[in-house]
């Protein structure tokens, strides 16, 4: 979860010609597959794709992922820059010491949304509590959990061959024979 303070600042109302003061808020926030449910639900498109957010889609984000209640809907139009920095490193944070060596596996082009992440989490029994989690955090234990439950890669040819070259050298030399 991050926790950002967005400062107050004065405003001025043309309808009313008067002056209104927000106040400083504390907003505490969370990116995880309830935030990107939310979104996707609302904006019908896929909140992890390649497409770049537009900055009413990017704010809409930051309210989805608010958890702290009632929260003046005037403050997200007055997010400073460095908050909004603070944020997007929040979001691409990795959150875990977990790391793959993706060196020789390509990319997979499989648009990826909140219910594909869902179904994931169903096919490798993951509780639905793990949805709160920083997204990047779920995602890597889906990963782990993929990795895991894959069938072990046989040995090639020449693997088999040199494996068994070895075994059989090693009961030549305990047993001390030729052969």
């Amino acid at each position: 979860m991050l926790q950002v303070v967005i400062p107050g600042d004065e405003l001025f109302n043309e309808q009313t010609s008067e002056f209104t003061y927000l106040k400083d808020t504390k907003l505490q926030l969370e990116h995880s597959l309830v935030s990107l449910s939310k979104w996707e639900s609302k904006w019908c498109k896929p909140f992890l794709g390649k497409d770049k957010k537009t900055s009413e889609e990017t704010l809409d984000y930051i309210r989805c992922m608010t958890i702290t209640q009632n929260v003046d809907p005037e403050v997200y139009n007055h997010i400073p820059p460095e908050v909004f920095t603070q944020i997007d490193d929040y979001i691409k944070a990795k959150m875990t010491a977990t790391w793959f060596s993706d060196k020789n596996s390509p990319g997979s082009r499989e648009i990826i949304t909140s219910e594909l992440i869902y179904y994931w989490m169903v096919a490798q029994n993951i509780p639905f509590e793990c949805q709160k989690w920083h997204l990047n955090k779920l995602l890597t234990l889906i990963k782990v959990c993929n990795i895991k439950n894959q069938p072990q890669k046989k040995m090639g040819r020449k693997e088999m061959l040199h494996s068994r070259a070895a075994l059989n050298a090693a009961r030549r030399q305990e047993h001390n024979t030729k052969g």
